[in-house]
């Protein structure tokens, strides 16, 4: 007799059937198809599928920085390490890490939390970017910022009063979020960023989004995306001192996700870290709870593969942050190679160290070369009929906004697709370009975008803008009302 399967789609984690992400969504599944198709010799109007919606620089053509690569390799290979090839701060590093490493090899674990080593130096780099004191006994390392965000995030998977907890979230927003209140079972709570003011908050929102979701749920988390993803907003002080002092008035952890604070692309702008802020302004705002997240994979490092980021968590209770540690320990600890690029991230050379200067050429080069892409993107979606986009200040990607006619909108109800997937279906199969569509974002309804990273390399970001354009005017003709 056959036995019937123990897991089906009526006994999995029902909240794994309503989680949405961009990676694999639809477009996505199917430009990596057509891959496939032309390897096989099928015929397409292009000659490559070119991915144009992931953040991840380095495989979009990003070099990576020697004096990160350096340390690791010598951490790898010890032996190297009596080379004359590599500079002495490399060296240096490279031996202090070892010697921190049980057994002096990153083939050992490390403690749960990450090494000591490492914590102690993000502490100084805080400290040193706040200019306020910062404690290596509140950092702890993970496997890229998602991770540290996912386990956060779990400390909050608890109803009372038969109401789910209240996780506020930015409209548009990166999905991670999203998809992990969904699968923790939590209430999100959408509230939406001002698209005519450069996807500025607005704190009038903050409170509509929570005076109406406070029938179905408890709120308890504000989640903030500072710079924006996918909006690319860089928030000023006065924002974070309005949004801190909300968060206050309605009791609310703050959850800063700050991966992008390297990627400001205006002089008038400047990231301002929300621990800073809510120390600065005093008490009672200086008391509140928070958790501030940071990656290796953005700013100009472009490291997604050695996944590496660390969450600082202050004002935590005590009891609580036993627990914390304690979830940690059950998880053992986050990649040696992880631990390893983030200290050498927050441990750049000096300037009366040897490789201050390559590190410095390399590090402006590829902020500066964003900050041209991002202005290319932003002058060439707004000359055209039927899209716009606000100026990047910020992260790695455009948001721009299609201006969909009603024969379009009918064309994507037919084809049963949401009207920017619809947009998205047929970029890919017209031109090769595959972005993500707005509604994997989030945005007000009625309005349609899509997010395209900026990540690769001008020559060819040329090419896929103008591929864009191109396919950008045939839709308008065919689909003009």
């Amino acid at each position: 007799m056959d036995l019937a399967p123990i897991l089906t789609a009526e006994t999995i984690n029902q909240n794994l059937r309503h989680m949405e992400f961009p990676w694999p969504s639809l477009v996505v599944s199917r430009g990596n198809e057509i891959e496939k198709e032309i390897r096989m010799g099928k015929k397409f109007p292009f000659d490559e599928v070119i991915h144009a919606h992931a953040g991840d620089p380095q495989g979009m053509g990003q070099k990576p920085v020697t004096f990160f690569q350096q340390i690791v390799s010598l951490c790898i290979n010890p032996n190297l390490l009596q080379s004359n090839f590599f500079p002495s701060d490399v060296k240096q590093r490279a031996v202090t890490i070892l010697e921190n490493c049980r057994g002096n090899t990153i083939g050992a674990c490390s403690d749960c939390a990450g090494m000591k080593l490492v914590r102690q130096q993000v502490a100084r780099f805080i400290q040193q970017r706040d200019g306020i004191p910062a404690s290596y006994g509140d950092i702890f390392l993970s496997n890229g910022a998602t991770d540290a965000l996912r386990i956060v995030l779990y400390l909050f998977s608890n109803s009372s009063d038969g109401k789910s907890t209240g996780v506020m979230v930015p409209i548009p927003q990166y999905p991670l979020f999203s998809s992990t209140v969904t699968e923790y079972g939590m209430y999100q709570i959408s509230y939406y960023l001002n698209e005519e003011k450069q996807w500025a908050l607005d704190v009038k929102e903050l409170q509509r989004a929570i005076d109406e979701s406070k029938a179905y749920c408890e709120p308890k988390v504000l989640v903030i995306i500072n710079p924006g993803n996918p909006s690319g907003f860089v928030m000023s002080r006065e924002d974070i001192e309005n949004i801190i002092k909300f968060a206050y008035e309605e009791n609310l952890f703050i959850l800063a996700d700050e991966v992008y604070q390297y990627n400001v692309y205006d002089p008038d702008l400047k990231f301002h870290s929300f621990k800073k802020i809510m120390s600065e302004m005093g008490p009672p705002y200086s008391s509140m709870e928070l958790s501030s997240f940071m990656s290796a994979s953005k700013g100009y490092m472009g490291e997604c593969g050695s996944r590496s980021g660390y969450c600082e968590i202050v004002n935590l209770d005590p009891e609580i942050k036993e627990m914390l540690f304690k979830l940690l320990s059950a998880r053992l600890c986050p990649s040696l190679l992880g631990q390893i690029m983030m200290y050498c991230i927050t441990n750049p050379p000096q300037c009366n160290e040897p490789s201050y200067e390559l590190f410095e050429k390399e590090k402006n080069s590829i902020l500066q070369s964003l900050k041209d892409r991002a202005e290319y993107c932003y002058e060439k979606f707004n000359s055209i009929e039927g899209l716009s986009c606000n100026k990047v200040v910020g992260a790695m990607y455009v948001y721009p906004r299609i201006h969909l006619s009603q024969k379009a909108l009918q064309k994507s109800f037919e084809q049963n697709l949401r009207p920017d997937e619809f947009y998205a279906m047929e970029l890919l199969l017209n031109s090769g370009v595959c972005v993500v569509p707005g509604c994997l974002f989030g945005q007000k309804p009625q309005t349609y975008h899509f997010r395209l990273t900026f990540l690769p390399q001008m020559d060819k970001l040329k090419i896929i803008v103008e591929r864009i354009l191109k396919f950008h005017k045939k839709f308008m003709e065919e689909y003009r009302s």
